[in-house]
């Protein structure tokens, strides 16, 4: 036995090869693995030859073939990664995912959730899964409703790309990236505005007045709110009075999608003729102002619930219906469904929320200038506690017949530092006029609109109807 090779108690030499071949993480790196341990335990040509140079020792003249076998294959290793990766298919471009495979408009259905919808048509339900975890989709996927339109671009059950729309002007679009993940971003829908000028005049009512001038219900809402500060439009409406406005139609891809903001709007009420325009300011407030810039708003409303009919006015001689007896009404009755919503007739605090005698279930607001508002005989409240603020507008209850009330209505009163007046006549405090800064801003848009509008000169019957400019 060579001098050289020793050995010990258990019969192994001192310089044996490793068992464990270092693993690396490339498929074609391991085939040089075989290579690497013939150099190091393959057949020797003598006996006598040594084993595997330990560090610091020089190669014997033998181990050359094998020193050049260790080399091609650290070669072939460092190679592998690059022929690798040049082999693999590169991934699609999230932008021709998105026009790739096959385009698909899922519809909702009653009772359908999109879990089912994604199934009844297979697709990839872990896809949906993936696309609800965007902080987008999560916001906006999750709540569908019948009717609504979902379009989705597929290859088989992979999802590619999914758009929704979230209004009239944004959609939700969420597209495949090269990672195999989703992108969620919202992207504008441009509209198409088209200004319509039109007018009426009411023989029975503002409604079917508008409607038989093309103007649907909710632009007349629109409309009355804008004049509501001046007009009762429960009780104020007569027989001749007449509006004409300017408004938007909003279209798209020649579609008409519905009305848009009103722009500029005459009401005449009992020979009195009133004016608004819109103006949205470089500060981001919008906002109607008469043509001379002072704000149509006052900082109360005529009337706090919409439409209904008035079943008792102010009167101090008053004989009440259940009582039987003179008592001054120091309000006004509005008769209206149970559960009609009830607003804050201007900015305040809830100075008293609870039962308060015959008035039933109350409420009373105090607001500046030492006038405050009172609310009765309502069947329920709104979350507004004593002591929170309120904003003109805000739901405060619910039309009910609590108290000494013969049927559901809302009895409504105003008191300037504690003395009752008549909410219907008494004069409102005016709200901020426009910023003097936008005033030359505010009366170039205004004179072309006013312009628009008086291309309906006089409000006559004959000329009741719309145009489009």
């Amino acid at each position: 036995m060579s001098a050289e090779r020793r050995i010990f108690p258990d019969y192994k030499p001192l310089n044996r090869p490793s068992r464990s071949a270092p693993r690396l993480p490339w498929f074609a790196a391991g085939l040089g693995i075989p290579l690497i341990a013939f150099g190091l335990i393959g057949p020797k040509s003598d006996d006598s030859a040594p084993g595997p140079e330990a560090p610091g020792q020089a190669a014997a003249p033998g181990t050359k073939p094998a020193t050049a076998a260790i080399d091609a294959a650290q070669a072939t290793a460092a190679a592998a990664p690059a022929e690798a990766e040049a082999e693999a298919p590169a991934m699609p471009d999230p932008a021709q995912a998105a026009n790739a495979g096959t385009e698909l408009t899922l519809t909702i259905r009653r009772g359908d959730s999109l879990d089912r919808l994604f199934a009844r048509n297979d697709l990839s339900r872990a896809d949906l899964a993936a696309l609800i975890a965007t902080d987008l989709g999560r916001k906006h996927l999750r709540l569908v409703r019948p009717g609504d339109e979902i379009t989705v671009r597929h290859d088989g059950s992979r999802i590619l790309a999914l758009e929704r729309g979230v209004s009239l002007t944004e959609s939700l679009r969420i597209d495949r990236r090269a990672d195999d993940g989703f992108e969620a971003r919202l992207v504008a829908r441009p509209l198409e505005r088209r200004p319509i000028v039109a007018s009426g005049i009411i023989d029975s009512s503002l409604f079917l007045a508008a409607a038989d001038a093309g103007i649907s219900d909710r632009t007349t809402m629109n409309l009355a709110g804008i004049f509501a500060w001046d007009v009762d439009f429960v009780l104020d409406i007569r027989e001749g009075d007449g509006f004409r406005l300017v408004y938007e139609e909003l279209w798209r891809d020649g579609e008409r999608l519905g009305d848009g903001d009103i722009l500029a709007a005459e009401f005449v009420n009992q020979g009195q003729a009133y004016q608004a325009v819109r103006f949205a300011d470089p500060d981001g407030r919008v906002d109607y102002y008469t043509p001379e810039g002072r704000s149509v708003r006052k900082a109360f409303v005529r009337a706090p619930l919409s439409f209904s009919r008035v079943s008792s006015n102010f009167n101090p001689r008053r004989r009440h219906p259940k009582l039987n007896k003179i008592r001054a009404h120091r309000g006004v009755d509005y008769a209206a469904p149970t559960g009609t919503p009830v607003k804050a007739a201007g900015d305040g605090k809830v100075a008293f929320r609870g039962r308060k005698g015959g008035y039933g279930k109350t409420v009373i607001l105090q607001h500046g200038g030492n006038i405050t508002t009172l609310y009765a005989h309502l069947s329920r409240f709104s979350n507004y506690r004593n002591g929170q603020r309120v904003r003109q507008g805000q739901v405060i209850g619910y039309v009910g017949a609590t108290g000494l009330a013969t049927g559901p209505h809302l009895h409504y009163e105003y008191r300037t530092n504690g003395v009752h007046r008549n909410p219907r006549t008494v004069k409102l405090p005016d709200a901020d006029p426009i910023n003097p800064a936008y005033l030359a801003e505010f009366r170039t848009v205004a004179d072309a609109l006013i312009e628009k509008l008086d291309s309906r000169p006089g409000l006559v019957v004959a000329e009741a109807g719309r145009s489009t400019y």
